[in-house]
């Protein structure tokens, strides 16, 4: 299935060794142990402020300074330097439209939401300067973005997630290899951060090699003004709730403090 390119792509958790992850060459990876961020071709322009917001329009310097770090997380945490490449075939499917015999416009929302965890478009994508980080912490992977978004367009989004529980609480998939995927989507709490948030679970079963895989990941959306911060928690192994919590409470007020034109505390010397 040929799918367009993108500037970054949605976490994926290492399953068996080679037989679900597929990673694409990383043309522009930097190298280094202590990881590096990504940032959009736009990131070093300023992108107009929308009228309907006051808040400071995100610049590629200030997106960079707004990406969490490992001191953030904790818990052993480690920052890598190729979270643009993740990605996770269990995560592609056509959604079964006749399942949804009450409400089958709903399985357009479902269809969408699968597409933007492989597509990494949970929040559509950033017009302005935006950039992505990546930890790992044994199977699980943490995929950090901020970016320029546009207040309205946040908005919209995030009155689409809020509605996701009820459109998609559980339905089914066709894989590309032709097994079928169960999919639960229900509702998880946020720290209160930023102007607006919400927060999903997302549950996945299929198969891996002729053996049953679930995979489940944190999905959260956090919005500061016209900037817009998205986080992607979790594997096999389940999600941590409690680092997903921290990414968005420490992320939050980091990008507040790059907005206001403030050094958030912790960050590197250039």
């Amino acid at each position: 299935m040929n799918r367009p390119s993108r500037p970054v792509r949605v976490l994926v958790p290492v399953l068996a060794a080679g037989t679900l992850l597929t990673a694409a060459a990383c043309g522009n990876d930097q190298g280094g142990s202590s990881g590096t961020a990504s940032v959009s071709p736009a990131a070093e322009r300023t992108s107009p402020t929308p009228a309907a917001t006051a808040t400071p329009a995100l610049t590629g310097s200030g997106a960079r300074a707004a990406l969490i770090t490992p001191a953030d997380l904790g818990k052993n945490w480690t920052q890598v330097n190729n979270a643009s490449t993740w990605r996770h075939k269990l995560m592609v499917g056509k959604v079964d439209v006749a399942a949804f015999l009450d409400a089958k416009t709903n399985s357009a929302d479902c269809q969408k939401l699968l597409d933007s965890l492989y597509s990494d478009t949970l929040l559509g994508r950033a017009p302005g300067a935006s950039a992505l980080t990546g930890f790992t912490q044994g199977d699980a992977r943490l995929l950090y973005q901020v970016g320029d978004y546009g207040q309205a367009s946040l908005e919209k989004s995030l009155g689409w997630i809020a509605a996701l529980p009820d459109k998609c609480g559980q339905f089914t998939a066709t894989g590309s290899d032709g097994g079928k995927r169960t999919v639960q989507v229900v509702k998880s709490s946020l720290p209160a951060a930023g102007d607006q948030r919400q927060g999903l679970t997302v549950t996945m079963r299929g198969t891996a090699g002729g053996e049953p895989v679930t995979v489940t990941v944190d999905l959260a959306a956090v919005r500061v003004g016209a900037s817009g911060i998205t986080v992607t928690n979790g594997g096999p192994a389940g999600a941590d709730h409690g680092s997903t919590g921290t990414a968005v409470q420490q992320g939050a007020q980091r990008l507040k403090d790059v907005l206001a034109g403030k050094t958030p505390a912790g960050t590197p010397s250039p």
